[in-house]
């Protein structure tokens, strides 16, 4: 292996374990805003990672199965993240607590997409310093339908709806 693959390499790895070792304590429980929330368990600083988004890998056409089939099985919440036009992470049977992380109009983190050894994943950032016991939240960004979904955020700048 030549001197630049290895620094690559090298590079890679401490990227991911920034990855794995960023992680802060948090914890689920009743929120306000919908069903369950995630709760920070420590202060966060603003630009810190907060959670990956994990789950299933898959392509956006299959996601759009699954979300009808989710219906029709009476499955009320599923966990579908878009990464890009191709591929959405489907956190509904296989995911963590960051599935539990509720939309806000005016939210405290920002979910980003970025690239480790050629995968893409979904990070959640800190967009304010976060305290400890704050509700963790982040903007859906659902895309303008006909059929509204009420949003129940709360905050001042609360649109009404998610999408």
């Amino acid at each position: 292996m030549g001197e630049t693959a290895a620094i690559a390499n090298e590079l890679t790895f401490i990227k991911f374990n920034q990855l794995q070792t960023r992680k802060k304590h948090l914890r689920f429980a009743k929120s306000p805003i919908h069903d369950w929330g995630l709760y920070a368990m420590e202060r966060i600083a603003r630009g810190e990672m907060v959670i990956e988004y994990v789950g299933e890998v898959i392509r956006a056409a299959v996601a759009d199965k699954r979300e009808k089939a989710y219906e029709r099985q009476g499955i009320g919440s599923s966990y579908l993240f878009r990464i890009d036009e191709d591929l959405v992470v489907d956190a509904t049977k296989k995911g963590n607590l960051g599935r539990l992380i509720n939309h806000s109009c005016d939210p405290n983190c920002t979910a980003k997409i970025i690239t480790i050894s050629g995968v893409k994943k979904i990070v959640i950032y800190a967009k304010q310093d976060i305290e400890l016991g704050d509700e963790i939240t982040y903007d859906y960004h659902f895309p303008f339908e006909q059929d509204k979904i009420p949003c129940l955020c709360g905050s001042a700048k609360c649109r009404g709806f998610l999408n």
